[in-house]
C-alpha cells in the first residue's frame, strides 16, 4: 500500500481492564473541511450539544441529592427533564454527524465549553433545585434561540432542530415555575 494511503493509527493507553487490556488501536480518520456555512451550523450545534449534556449531568446530580417535602414530584420531574436532554443531545450529535462533522461530548469539552454554573456540592433542597434549574434552563433556551439567526437558511433541518429544542426548553421553564408557585 502506498504511503499516502496508509491509515494513521492512534494508540490510546488507559488503565488496565479486567482482561488486562490497557491499550487499543483506533484508526483516526482525516477531518473533513466543512464549508463556511457548515462550520457556522456545526459551531451552533456543538455549543448546544455541550449545554444539553451539562444540563443532563446536573439534572442527574440534583436527582441523586434531592431533599425536602416536595421530593417525589421534583424527583420525577428531574427524570423527565433528563430524558429530554438526552434525547435532544443525541439528535444534535446525529445532526452533526449527518453534516460531516464529529460531535464532541467528551467531559473535558463539556467542562471547558459550558456557560452553566455547577450545582453546589452535597444535598440540595427541593425548592432550591427548582430555582437552580429555572435559571439554567432559561439561559440555555436563550442561547439556543440566539443560534437560530447564525444558522439561518443555510441548514433548515438544523434550524428546525434548534427551534424545537428552544421550544421544549421554554416548556420546561413553565413547568419549573409552576412547581415553584
Amino acid at each position: 500500500m502506498p504511503s499516502d494511503q496508509v491509515k494513521p493509527t492512534l494508540v490510546i493507553e488507559g488503565p488496565a481492564t479486567a482482561a488486562d487490556q490497557a491499550t487499543i488501536a483506533v484508526t483516526k480518520l482525516s477531518p473533513t473541511d466543512p464549508t463556511e456555512a457548515t462550520a457556522k451550523v456545526a459551531e451552533s450545534l456543538q455549543a448546544t450539544l455541550v449545554e444539553l449534556i451539562d444540563l443532563s449531568l446536573q439534572a442527574q446530580q440534583a436527582h441523586w441529592n434531592l431533599l425536602g417535602p416536595s421530593f417525589k414530584p421534583i424527583y420525577l420531574l428531574l427524570d423527565e427533564l433528563n430524558d429530554e436532554y438526552r434525547d435532544w443531545y443525541d439528535e444534535v450529535a446525529e445532526r452533526l454527524a449527518a453534516s460531516g462533522v464529529a460531535a464532541d461530548g467528551r467531559i473535558a469539552t463539556v467542562s471547558a465549553g459550558t456557560p452553566l454554573e455547577p450545582l453546589p456540592p452535597g444535598q440540595l433542597r427541593d425548592q432550591d433545585v427548582l430555582v437552580f434549574f429555572d435559571a439554567r434552563v432559561a439561559l440555555v433556551a436563550d442561547r439556543v434561540r440566539a443560534r437560530l439567526d447564525p444558522v439561518g437558511g443555510s441548514d433548515l433541518v438544523s434550524r428546525a432542530l434548534l427551534l424545537s429544542i428552544a421550544l421544549g426548553l421554554d416548556e420546561q421553564c413553565s413547568t419549573l415555575r409552576a412547581h415553584r408557585s
